[in-house]
């Protein structure tokens, strides 16, 4: 196995167990290292620290042990196992309510580059490295022997997180089985997913905690939903008695989606209405009055380059928002960009309100549901930031 040596100093966050060791914190890197190769990490004094993937990029290896162990069928077998154990623990395994949820939260659950999602009885796995796409293959095996081979297909969806990397050209594809399926249950709601043309792998998992808590407050209430997606916050509030519903998304795929959840849960008995417009020229241009607005954006930014960028284009949805939103009205806001820290988000909302000249109170502070852990060596697996906001 190769060995690279670290720069002085540079072993700090690796003894720390931070999983990321970047480029140039390394002495030296072989020209003809491979992408994807596991590689074992040293300091000046050659004292073992690490083993993980190399990749090219500024984050040149991602860790899978911190101890001197090799990494073979047995390492897989207890990574996934203990990852199923831990959603056994958060009641997410043979629930009859809900049987949907992630598997694996790459470094949360110490796994860096992979991510699992359950759909049912569909697994849809998304590769961030080389090294685990080199993986697939054992992958798909210890998830048919974890799960009893009660799996019906197994989705490779990694050509978007994994783009075309020396002699790696990823393609969606199935590994195992082929479409089945795809109405879930979340929370005993109906959801329709589509893992192969939906964002991500189809479904907002991240967001089912908060989604249950705005249903504790629909009942009898105008809710907009702004970036809709699939329409999960939309869903959950009608579920929950809501008056009036409107969703809205700048995707047609999105509209569409949320137009069959609802139609799925409701048929045509509930008040809601989709709408395909841009969410601030919505805000702008409505004349309904709401007493829940829900944001739930995009990443505006996924490198720190473009922060300043997205702070600014933050602050003008939630400024709008907090002007719209009735008094004694919640606005749910939220951010999914792994750049923008928790401080700053806040700070981003602080403006807002202080432009809008109203009076705002944060209820709650939200992140993402406990099937994506963050890694405590690992605060930026800590990407979802949310608050609840009470505007008089």
């Amino acid at each position: 196995m190769v060995e690279l040596i670290l720069k002085e100093g540079k072993e700090k966050s690796i003894k720390r167990r931070h999983p990321w060791v970047f480029s140039g914190a390394i002495e030296q890197i072989p020209e003809n290292l491979e992408e994807g190769q596991l590689v074992k990490l040293y300091d000046k004094d050659h004292n073992f620290l690490a083993v993980g993937h190399f990749q090219r990029g500024t984050i040149a290896v991602r860790v899978l042990s911190f101890e001197d162990i090799e990494i073979d069928r047995d390492f897989w077998y207890a990574k996934l196992l203990a990852a199923y154990r831990l959603r056994q623990k958060l009641g997410l395994i043979e629930n009859d309510q809900t049987n949907t949820y992630r598997l694996v939260h790459g470094e949360g659950d110490e796994i860096p580059g992979l991510i699992i999602d359950l759909y049912d009885r569909t697994a849809v796995i998304q590769c961030h490295s080389v090294g685990i796409y080199q993986n697939r293959s054992i992958i798909v095996e210890l998830l048919q022997e974890i799960y009893q081979h009660q799996l019906d297909a197994i989705y490779d969806k990694s050509e978007a997180t994994l783009p075309f990397k020396g002699s790696i050209n990823p393609q969606n594809e199935y590994l195992y089985g082929m479409m089945v399926d795809n109405q879930v249950k979340e929370n005993g709601h109906q959801f329709l997913v589509d893992w192969e043309k939906g964002q991500k792998t189809g479904l907002f998992l991240d967001q089912r905690e908060n989604r249950q808590l705005l249903a504790r407050f629909a009942r009898g209430k105008k809710v907009l939903n702004l970036f809709c997606y699939t329409g999960g916050f939309s869903v959950y509030a009608l579920k929950a008695g809501a008056d009036l519903v409107h969703s809205v998304d700048s995707s047609k795929f999105a509209i569409e989606m949320t137009e069959k959840n609802v139609d799925l849960n409701f048929g045509s008995s509930v008040n809601h209405a989709a709408y395909l417009s841009d969410a601030l020229q919505f805000l702008q241009n409505a004349d309904e009055s709401y007493d829940i607005i829900v944001l739930d954006p995009p990443a505006y930014a996924k490198h720190g380059q473009v922060l300043n960028n997205a702070i600014q284009a933050y602050k003008r949805i939630n400024q709008r928002a907090i002007e719209k939103v009735n008094p004694g009205g919640l606005v749910f806001t939220f951010s999914c960009s792994q750049v923008m820290t928790r401080e700053n988000f806040r700070k981003t909302v602080f403006a807002a309100a202080a432009n809008a000249k109203r009076k705002v109170s944060i209820l709650y502070q939200l992140t993402q549901a406990p099937d994506h852990p963050v890694n405590i060596y690992h605060p930026e697996g800590e990407y979802l930031k949310g608050l609840v906001l009470y505007v008089e």
